[in-house]
């Protein structure tokens, strides 16, 4: 599966260094090529490599890297229309890259990039936040007065990956960013604080009702941040026993994809069980080209770059490549 999945995404790059499909040049292109730069990396390729895929590597990081992708105040989301959530996840694609660029020069510039990246991730943390509950986390522009989850989350695993790589990151700004993830879990709170409801999960904005993607999204940022036995992760893991994934639910990729990284983390049952679970899903719905394709409305728009990355970062966790998920 993995093969035939790296195969697709190398098959997939453009003459420009674009990794996505030729007729969706204009949907979020830099992001997905991000994605699929993690994807690969997840497996064990590096853009050092003297192969295909090292190639196609070099030629992906030379693309997100050029000069027009980043403005001035090192905003990535802007020219694919991405806004943060892809700004999110091209930081995070060059932190976890530092070192394994395809020459010194190429590993310079991902460093500079990436602490760009960083500063602008942290600048928008900062910014005046309409409600109280939206302290500490992150939304579509960087200017936003409100936060979400998903959008968070990005930002959160960009930072924890950039601090582990040496960039500069306060600690005030990961703590104000769990500090949102613990008002997004769905429970009310008694006196000392401890949770009324523990067997709940997170939920997209502080308030909603928990669902199966931001429930593993929220219990992996937690995970990453070194807050394994957190009340709310325990809670997440129990939540998510009962809420297995299922091939046509909402963001099957994208809530797969921390699924399968946070119940590896878990360990024991857990991990067996959903290890099996993603890898039998994935093996009955892989195409003949070797790629993935969502069905439902949120994800059958997204094309197949995107939903063959998410699988292909699903089906990596037992390497631990990635330096994020490494404990």
């Amino acid at each position: 599966m993995v093969q035939a999945g790296v195969g697709f995404l190398v098959r997939a790059q453009q003459s420009d260094g674009m990794i996505q499909e030729k007729d969706k040049r204009d949907n979020h292109g830099a992001t997905m090529t991000a994605l699929a730069l993690m994807a690969l990396a997840s497996v064990g390729h590096q853009p050092a490599d003297r192969t295909t895929e090292g190639g196609v590597m070099r030629k992906a990081v030379t693309y997100l890297l050029r000069p027009e992708g980043q403005t001035v105040g090192g905003y990535f989301g802007q020219r694919d229309g991405s806004r943060m959530y892809g700004h999110g996840i091209m930081t995070l694609s060059l932190t976890e890259l530092m070192g394994m660029g395809g020459d010194k020069a190429q590993d310079a510039m991902i460093r500079e990039r990436a602490q760009r990246g960083v500063n602008l991730i942290l600048a928008s943390q900062r910014v005046r936040k309409h409600d109280a509950r939206f302290i500490g986390g992150w939304r579509y522009s960087p200017d936003a007065g409100d936060s979400d989850l998903s959008v968070t989350v990005w930002q959160l695993l960009a930072l924890r990956s950039a601090k582990n790589a040496g960039l500069s990151v306060p600690k005030e700004a990961i703590d104000a960013a769990v500090g949102y993830l613990r008002r997004s879990y769905f429970s009310g709170r008694d006196a000392q604080g401890r949770l009324t409801n523990p067997k709940s999960a997170f939920s997209y904005v502080p308030g909603q009702p928990p669902q199966y993607a931001m429930a593993a999204a929220g219990m992996l940022a937690m995970q990453v941040c070194g807050l394994h036995d957190a009340p709310e992760v325990q809670g997440a893991a129990e939540w998510l026993r009962s809420t297995p994934p299922a091939w046509d639910a909402a963001w099957f990729f994208y809530g797969t994809y921390y699924y399968a990284q946070a119940s590896h983390k878990r360990g024991g049952e857990m991990a067996r069980k959903v290890r099996d679970r993603v890898s039998d899903l994935l093996a009955q719905h892989q195409t003949p080209d070797g790629s993935w394709q969502g069905v439902d409305g949120s994800e059958g728009s997204q094309g197949r770059v995107y939903c063959t990355a998410m699988a292909l970062l699903s089906l990596s966790v037992r390497h631990h490549y990635l330096p994020i998920y490494q404990e």
